[in-house]
């Protein structure tokens, strides 16, 4: 199967475009607002309505209020939810909107039991642990910490790049990888020849 792709910290409506153009599967868009790409629902909103269709809409959110998230997800009409903090399955399953849940590789975490509790996502995200820091570190994690019975599709973050994307996917396998800082420039603006590259190693490694 080939390995889907989603780039994410969307800012900007050319760097949108030009990920599509280069093959992305799914666009992340961050409503967190400490983050470095943080976007406003209303410039999401905007980019959303421009894309062209077959491309996969991702907000991301981090211990976000319910009304908040429902709110978003009314103005950008976006197609699927991440959430990035310490939310239940409960509360990710309310929205009736298809979800996937983020799980940080810290020392004790037990991916296979958080796999099985959020057995109402579509994926588990599995990325690197940096304390109060709740994703987007540019880390990777040892791969050989990723079970290989996870119940969920896996979708793969951490300190992707260019360099060693390839490497990732021939150890992994996951069902999709998540790149954001790998394909910058500065935070929340990508690099599109970086993007480019990216997406050829993805190709070469299927």
């Amino acid at each position: 199967m080939r390995t889907r792709v989603k780039i994410c910290g969307i800012t900007r409506l050319e760097d949108a475009l030009n990920a599509v153009e280069a093959g992305a599967d799914a666009l992340g868009f961050v409503f967190y607002p400490p983050s470095p790409r943080y976007v406003e629902p209303a410039v999401a909103e905007a980019i959303i309505q421009q894309l062209p269709p077959f491309v996969t809409t991702v907000a991301l959110f981090v211990n976000e209020s319910d009304a908040q998230v429902k709110m978003i997800m009314d103005q950008t009409g976006i197609d699927l939810l991440q959430f990035h903090g310490d939310e239940s399955p409960a509360f990710c399953q309310q929205f009736d909107q298809p979800y996937f849940k983020a799980v940080r590789m810290s020392a004790d975490i037990d991916v296979t039991a958080e796999s099985k509790r959020f057995a109402s996502a579509k994926a588990i995200l599995l990325d690197a642990y940096r304390a109060g820091v709740p994703g987007g570190t540019g880390e990777a994690f040892d791969w050989d910490r990723i079970p290989s019975d996870l119940e969920l599709p896996l979708i793969l973050a951490g300190g992707l790049d260019q360099s060693n994307v390839a490497k990732a996917i021939c150890q992994v396998k996951p069902y999709a990888v998540d790149v954001s800082g790998g394909v910058e420039m500065a935070k929340g603006l990508k690099d599109c020849s970086k993007i480019i590259s990216f997406m050829n190693e993805v190709a070469c490694a299927n």
